[in-house]
């Protein structure tokens, strides 16, 4: 149905209030009385144009998570020896007899049928329907949808059917999203942004507090700087790294939040093998878990198109960049020099030509580490640090020359607006997705050389770019957990 403005209002707002206490605002149909499948992770809206959309789906055996007091498996150990190591070696991951990864708590087991999708803007009164489409057994019963022929700025309904192998009707998941503007269209543009979702430092019965405070904001897109699931100990297999998406999103205000708002998914590090990964990295305890494997459980589990790094337009003011920072990267205890690099050769050649070649009056990097910083001095993984001081200052001083440029940075688990001094690039750190994944950083260490804005505490950051009598604005602001503005950054677009 249509919604008057005052209903959607009504409705958006019971939506917020049911992900803060924890309930499932997933909106079913023939839902009683069903045997399945079920879609209890949900669906992922991504890759949003002014005219095509991707629809991730995932058939589920059961219509809830497995409860979180159930079984789980016990890591071991290599002896003592290696206590002292920064990460602990793992000697392998022993199972509760009898039980599988699917008997694991937080668990969402799969289950075979097919998808189809139907969708349409939402003043029109006819659907679109695509044809059935089976999930894929092999790849954790996901399947995804290609969307086109879409209109720009335009509010669309989604619903996602599912059926199982007899026939029998199954779970249907209703969801919004809207396109993009096209680039001529001035038009405001709302985004948020956010990183590091530690699955047992959620902050709220239905997952994590910021789904619901970004929802409130209505946002136009959301990107996820990467850290999405940490596989790091305890993903020693294709299934158990499958594990890791399963239980983070069968959380119901995770559901809740991606079947309403359109998503862009960045990899980083714990969502491709370990910490600090690149790709040619000597892994012994990472047992049957390649990284290879985490590279194609990650396009499996995210709506995503031929590559992992892409560029989209939003209007005329604005232009996103989403990087590839670990599939092209060289070894990161490699010496620095003007080889070295993080995005690869290829990559860094398309960067600059289309950002060189944008008319967008802002244009915005996000990137899963950081290029500006500071950062820790004993890390070696990204641009702001001594690892990678060559290729970071090639980029900085390049952005740099740019008009109306700045770099949003997920991976930090602490907020910040800096400057870098040499440069003045700006940058700004989403900050951890709750305030218990929070740390790294003192408080007391503000560094005025670079800091505007410090606070060690999670929230996320949403940005507003719109005109104004003086002129195009891009507002930055960071939020606390509960969508409360801690700092704001107002830029006003200069000539180019």
């Amino acid at each position: 149905m249509v919604h008057t403005p005052k209903r959607e209002l009504l409705r958006r707002t019971l939506q917020v209030l049911a992900i803060a206490v924890g309930c499932c605002v997933v909106s079913t149909v023939d839902a009683a009385d069903n045997g399945g499948p079920f879609q209890t992770t949900g669906i992922k809206i991504g890759e949003v144009t002014d005219t095509s959309a991707i629809v991730w789906s995932r058939l589920t055996l059961r219509e809830s998570r497995n409860p979180s007091d159930g079984p789980m498996v016990r890591i071991e150990y290599e002896p003592a020896a290696n206590a002292g190591r920064r990460e602990r070696a793992v000697r392998g991951v022993v199972f509760p007899a009898g039980a599988t990864v699917g008997d694991l708590r937080e668990a969402v087991p799969g289950a075979d049928g097919d998808v189809r999708i139907s969708f349409k803007a939402q003043d029109a009164a006819d659907w679109r329907t695509t044809e059935w489409q089976s999930v894929d057994p092999l790849g954790d019963f996901t399947t995804q949808f290609a969307l086109d022929g879409l209109q720009p700025a335009t509010n669309y309904q989604v619903r996602v059917e599912s059926r199982g192998t007899g026939g029998a009707p199954g779970i249907t998941i209703d969801g919004r999203f809207r396109t993009a503007p096209r680039a001529d269209d001035p038009r405001r543009v709302v985004f948020t942004a956010a990183t590091c979702f530690g699955n047992d430092d959620q902050d709220s019965p239905g997952g994590f507090k910021i789904y619901g405070s970004m929802l409130a904001l209505d946002p136009d897109f959301f990107v996820h700087l990467g850290d999405i699931i940490y596989y790091d100990e305890l993903a020693k297999t294709a299934e158990l790294a499958r594990y890791h998406w399963q239980r983070m999103y069968g959380w119901p205000g995770t559901v809740a939040f991606h079947r309403q708002v359109a998503s862009f998914f960045v990899k980083d590090d714990h969502d491709t093998l370990r910490n600090d990964c690149w790709p040619t990295m000597k892994t012994p305890y990472m047992h049957e878990f390649t990284f290879r494997q985490g590279q194609a459980i990650f396009r499996e589990q995210t709506p995503m198109g031929r590559l992992t790094y892409r560029t989209q337009r939003f209007g005329k003011d604005l232009q996103i960049w989403l990087v590839e920072g670990r599939d092209f990267r060289m070894p990161n205890d490699m010496p620095d020099g003007p080889e070295k690099t993080i995005w690869g050769a290829a990559q860094k050649q398309w960067f600059k030509e289309t950002v060189a070649a944008s008319d967008a009056t802002f244009r915005i990097l996000f990137t899963p580490t950081p290029l500006v910083g500071p950062d820790r001095e004993q890390k070696r993984d990204n641009h702001a640090n001594s690892g990678f001081r060559h290729d970071g200052n090639e980029l900085r001083k390049f952005l740099a020359d740019q008009s109306n440029v700045v770099s949003i940075c997920g991976d930090r688990h602490w907020q910040y607006a800096s400057m870098d001094p040499a440069t003045r690039l700006r940058e700004y750190s989403v900050g951890p997705a709750s305030d218990e994944h929070a740390g790294g950083w003192e408080q007391e260490d503000y560094r005025p050389d670079f800091h505007r804005f410090l606070r060690v505490a999670g929230g996320f950051l949403s940005g507003t770019v719109q005109r104004t009598p003086a002129g195009p604005t891009l507002t930055l602001r960071h939020h606390d957990v509960d969508g409360v503005v801690t700092f704001e950054d107002r830029l006003t677009a200069a000539a180019p």
